[in-house]
């Protein structure tokens, strides 16, 4: 009789090989690529909030065509009630770093 358990972790294998290479996202088009990694998210002080309805953008590094330069966050009013800020960020890929907006959900 076969034992079928043996087989078990390579199907696991497979299964997380087939998972981790579907979440792959592709970069967005006219990306531009930086060979150069962003250097770690500076601390600020955040104050209070101008109004209820303001929700903290925090800053980033952008590339400015020669080095990394920080932009300050800042309180931004939510375009309505429920909106969700989703904070830009910097991916890598096989090509360097590239930057993708942050954006309302």
């Amino acid at each position: 009789m076969r034992n079928r358990s043996a087989g078990l972790p390579v199907c696991a294998a497979l299964a997380a090989l087939m998972l981790s290479t579907a979440c792959v996202v592709a970069p967005p088009r006219g990306a531009v690529f930086v060979r150069v990694r962003p250097p770690a998210a500076v601390v600020e002080v955040r104050g209070g909030a101008p109004g209820p309805d303001f929700v903290w953008v925090d800053g980033y590094h952008r590339w400015d065509g020669e080095r990394h330069v920080w932009v300050a966050g800042h309180w931004e009013r939510a375009p309505h009630a429920r909106a969700r800020w989703v904070p830009g960020r910097w991916r890598q890929s096989d090509r360097g770093w590239y930057w993708v907006e942050g954006h309302w959900k």
